[in-house]
């Protein structure tokens, strides 16, 4: 079911490190194969501890751990989907939603299982839940723990599109490609944008704004866009 182990996260988090300073990875997938999109945690992969644990340690390791992965998703600088073909719970829940574009197979499941063993929801849920759908339905979610179906995880607003287990594939590479034919540093910007806003007021968000477009347009593709509009063609990015 794909538990995350400590080196499979580190793993992923150096993969989305590279993708933001690689100019030629234009867009991301992260999908997994099997039964299950992500089981959670796999906490038997994690290096050994030295020594009595001391006050602070579980929040360390937290922050370290599964904060750290799921920030590594919402900071990639290039567009992230995640392809949900199965139950994707605790953790695993959480990475998809950190994704910017969601897309879940019909049997895909969604969790917050944390209640269910007694724990606070971590990496990032108790963020993420309540700025996608709502304080009153995080709430509910985490409270009970049940498994939500892909259907009703897009009625809600988790998910962008539901699709039949055998097209999901095909849907996530036909989405990375259209991403990856646009204008790459205008989209790590308008991402950068739209998760900030969340957190901004208004004047800061303006601000936000105005500055962002003035850095795309020192961009080769700010300049193809302009000039492709005013020649009347299709404009070709290069992600520079």
């Amino acid at each position: 079911m794909n538990a995350v182990t400590w080196d499979q996260r580190e793993r992923i988090i150096a993969l989305l490190t590279e993708a933001t300073a690689d100019p030629d990875v234009r867009a991301v997938v992260l999908t997994a194969t099997g039964r299950g999109f992500c089981a959670g945690a796999d906490l038997r992969g994690a290096p050994a501890s030295a020594g009595e644990r001391v006050p602070g340690d579980v929040a360390r390791t937290i922050r370290l751990g599964a904060q750290r992965f799921i920030g590594a998703v919402m900071d990639c600088e290039k567009p992230v989907i995640a392809a949900v073909n199965g139950t994707a719970a605790g953790i695993g829940a959480h990475l998809a939603f950190a994704c910017d574009l969601v897309l879940a197979a019909e049997p895909a499941k969604f969790i917050e299982v944390f209640v269910r063993r007694g724990l606070v929801p971590d990496g990032g849920g108790a963020y993420l839940l309540p700025r996608l759908i709502g304080p009153q339905r995080a709430k509910e979610l985490m409270f009970f723990g049940d498994a939500v179906t892909a259907q009703e995880a897009r009625e809600l607003g988790l998910v962008n599109r539901v699709v039949p287990a055998e097209e999901l594939e095909k849907t996530a590479r036909a989405w990375a490609d259209r991403l990856a034919q646009g204008p790459t540093r205008a989209l790590a910007l308008t991402k950068q944008l739209v998760n900030a806003s969340l957190d901004s007021d208004r004047t800061t968000a303006f601000a936000a704004e105005a500055a962002a477009q003035e850095i795309n347009m020192t961009t080769r593709d700010a300049n193809e866009g302009v000039a492709s509009f005013v020649e009347r063609r299709t404009a070709r990015y290069e992600g520079r």
